[in-house]
Protein backbone atom coordinates (compact mmCIF):
# COMPACT_ATOMS: atom_id res chain seq x y z
CA UNK A 1 0.00 0.00 0.00
CA UNK A 2 1.19 3.19 -1.10
CA UNK A 3 2.15 6.13 2.00
CA UNK A 4 -0.41 8.40 1.86
CA UNK A 5 0.71 12.15 2.24
CA UNK A 6 -0.53 13.52 5.45
CA UNK A 7 -2.73 17.01 5.32
CA UNK A 8 -0.99 19.81 6.10
CA UNK A 9 -2.47 22.49 8.33
CA UNK A 10 -0.54 25.64 8.94
CA UNK A 11 -2.25 28.01 11.13
CA UNK A 12 -0.62 31.59 9.78
CA UNK A 13 -0.64 34.84 11.27
CA UNK A 14 0.24 37.12 7.21
CA UNK A 15 1.60 39.65 9.24
CA UNK A 16 3.91 37.33 11.05
CA UNK A 17 7.23 37.26 9.55
CA UNK A 18 8.29 33.47 10.80
CA UNK A 19 4.55 32.35 9.57
CA UNK A 20 5.15 33.77 6.15
CA UNK A 21 8.70 32.13 6.02
CA UNK A 22 7.27 28.79 7.19
CA UNK A 23 4.51 29.04 4.14
CA UNK A 24 7.25 29.91 1.77
CA UNK A 25 9.33 27.04 2.78
CA UNK A 26 6.25 24.38 3.05
CA UNK A 27 4.98 25.68 -0.98
CA UNK A 28 8.70 25.67 -2.15
CA UNK A 29 9.21 22.33 -0.77
CA UNK A 30 6.17 21.40 -2.84
CA UNK A 31 3.54 20.55 -0.49
CA UNK A 32 -0.07 21.26 -0.67
CA UNK A 33 -1.03 23.28 2.81
CA UNK A 34 -4.41 24.14 3.99
CA UNK A 35 -3.91 27.92 5.10
CA UNK A 36 -6.37 28.76 8.38
CA UNK A 37 -5.52 32.32 9.38
CA UNK A 38 -6.69 31.60 12.88
CA UNK A 39 -7.34 35.40 13.78
CA UNK A 40 -10.14 35.54 10.94
CA UNK A 41 -13.62 34.99 13.28
CA UNK A 42 -14.37 33.31 10.55
CA UNK A 43 -11.41 30.49 10.98
CA UNK A 44 -10.66 30.81 14.69
CA UNK A 45 -10.56 26.95 16.31
CA UNK A 46 -12.91 26.59 18.78
CA UNK A 47 -12.65 24.68 22.46
CA UNK A 48 -12.62 21.31 21.25
CA UNK A 49 -10.51 21.71 18.19
CA UNK A 50 -8.18 23.85 20.32
CA UNK A 51 -7.57 21.33 23.13
CA UNK A 52 -7.43 18.19 19.76
CA UNK A 53 -3.76 20.36 18.58
CA UNK A 54 -3.01 21.23 22.48
CA UNK A 55 -3.40 17.22 22.98
CA UNK A 56 -1.19 16.53 20.19
CA UNK A 57 1.13 19.65 20.49
CA UNK A 58 5.03 18.92 20.67
CA UNK A 59 6.29 20.38 23.96
CA UNK A 60 4.22 21.98 27.08
CA UNK A 61 0.91 23.38 26.76
CA UNK A 62 2.01 26.83 28.06
CA UNK A 63 4.08 26.76 24.30
CA UNK A 64 1.03 27.27 22.41
CA UNK A 65 0.62 30.77 24.20
CA UNK A 66 2.65 34.01 23.28
CA UNK A 67 3.60 34.61 26.41
CA UNK A 68 6.50 37.43 25.43
CA UNK A 69 2.69 39.75 24.05
CA UNK A 70 1.29 42.86 25.58
CA UNK A 71 -1.83 41.05 25.69
CA UNK A 72 -0.76 38.34 28.37
CA UNK A 73 1.25 40.77 30.34
CA UNK A 74 -2.13 43.01 30.58
CA UNK A 75 -3.97 39.90 31.30
CA UNK A 76 -1.51 39.33 34.20
CA UNK A 77 -1.09 35.82 32.99
CA UNK A 78 1.51 33.86 34.56
CA UNK A 79 1.16 30.32 32.46
CA UNK A 80 4.10 28.59 34.40
CA UNK A 81 2.49 25.18 35.27
CA UNK A 82 -0.97 25.32 33.07
CA UNK A 83 -2.13 22.26 31.73
CA UNK A 84 -4.17 22.03 28.49
CA UNK A 85 -7.33 23.02 30.23
CA UNK A 86 -6.05 26.30 31.31
CA UNK A 87 -4.46 26.65 28.11
CA UNK A 88 -6.97 26.19 25.86
CA UNK A 89 -9.55 28.62 27.85
CA UNK A 90 -7.11 31.27 27.80
CA UNK A 91 -7.62 30.40 23.85
CA UNK A 92 -10.76 30.87 23.66
CA UNK A 93 -10.77 34.26 25.00
CA UNK A 94 -8.09 35.83 23.87
CA UNK A 95 -7.10 33.95 20.21
CA UNK A 96 -4.84 36.69 19.96
CA UNK A 97 -2.28 34.57 22.02
CA UNK A 98 -2.05 31.57 19.98
CA UNK A 99 1.69 31.10 18.66
CA UNK A 100 2.34 31.06 15.44
CA UNK A 101 2.79 29.30 12.83
CA UNK A 102 1.76 25.83 14.13
CA UNK A 103 2.68 23.33 11.94
CA UNK A 104 -0.11 20.67 12.21
CA UNK A 105 -0.08 17.19 9.72
CA UNK A 106 -2.97 15.64 11.83
CA UNK A 107 -1.27 13.52 13.95
CA UNK A 108 1.32 15.91 15.54
CA UNK A 109 1.68 19.55 15.72
CA UNK A 110 4.86 21.68 16.20
CA UNK A 111 5.00 25.61 16.77
CA UNK A 112 7.38 26.48 13.86
CA UNK A 113 9.86 28.41 15.72
CA UNK A 114 12.75 29.06 15.54
CA UNK A 115 12.24 29.64 11.89
CA UNK A 116 14.84 26.18 11.39
CA UNK A 117 11.55 23.84 12.39
CA UNK A 118 9.80 25.40 10.00
CA UNK A 119 12.22 24.27 7.57
CA UNK A 120 12.93 20.75 8.75
CA UNK A 121 8.71 20.20 8.76
CA UNK A 122 8.85 21.54 4.94
CA UNK A 123 11.70 19.00 4.24
CA UNK A 124 10.18 16.24 5.50
CA UNK A 125 6.80 17.00 4.89
CA UNK A 126 5.26 16.57 8.36
CA UNK A 127 5.86 17.47 11.66
CA UNK A 128 9.27 16.55 13.30
CA UNK A 129 10.58 15.74 16.52
CA UNK A 130 11.97 19.24 17.85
Amino acid sequence: MPDVAPTLTLLHNPNCSTSVVALEALEAAGHQVTIRKYLLVAERLDQAELTDLASRLQGDPVDALIRRDKKYKDLGLDADGWGIEQVVDTLVAHPSLLQRPILDDGTAAMIGRPRSRGAAWAAAGRVVEA
